[in-house]
């Protein structure tokens, strides 16, 4: 997942390594994304012809390598970023890459989206609920179980509205709006 999310921080502006790593650990909630994760994963998307890579002077007369997406990158992304099975579903950061960059993608691979993350949520809720009239999980455990399910449930009425915002999005692009 981290070179999906290196790759679409890529794509507002030419960005250099170091930005790109600072922002990406602010995205997860580190200090910053490892040098030893992505510059190599740079290197791989400049290979593929993915990421454009050119010199550039520095604020203090340095040479900075500036990163720029390339079409087939921005294609690239999109392919993968549609591409969402159990194991994305089951991840809450996947999905959450994914919504935040839903404007990328059509209204129906959204709805797909929406669809196996919810269908995820759901199993689990029914596992919780399975956990706490077939087994004693004494105080704290079925305290635990019932905020997991609070979340479920919370996380559902999300998608729900996703869902409907995604149907408005459908609509209006259907009607000639704009989105």
């Amino acid at each position: 997942m981290n070179d999906l999310l290196l790759l679409s921080l890529i794509l507002g502006a030419p960005q250099h390594g170091y930005a790109l790593k600072k922002r990406a650990g602010l995205i997860t909630g580190q200090p910053d994304m490892h040098n030893n994760l992505v510059y190599p994963l740079l290197r791989r998307f400049v290979e593929k012809g993915w990421v454009r890579q050119k010199a550039a002077a520095g604020k203090r007369g340095q040479t900075r390598q500036m990163y720029s997406l390339t079409p087939p990158g921005r294609r690239e992304l999109i392919r993968r970023l549609s591409e969402f099975g159990d194991a994305e579903a089951r991840s809450p950061e996947a999905f959450h890459l994914r919504v935040g960059l839903f404007e990328l993608l059509e209204p129906a691979v959204r709805e797909q989206i929406l669809e196996k993350r919810g269908e995820h949520l759901e199993r689990n809720d029914a596992h919780f609920a399975n956990l706490q009239t077939e087994i004693d999980l004494g105080r704290y455990g079925n305290e635990v179980v019932r905020v997991l399910r609070q979340r479920a449930r919370a996380e559902i009425k999300w998608i729900e509205r996703l869902g409907r915002m995604t149907a408005g999005t459908r609509e209006n692009s259907e009607h000639g709006g704009s989105a």
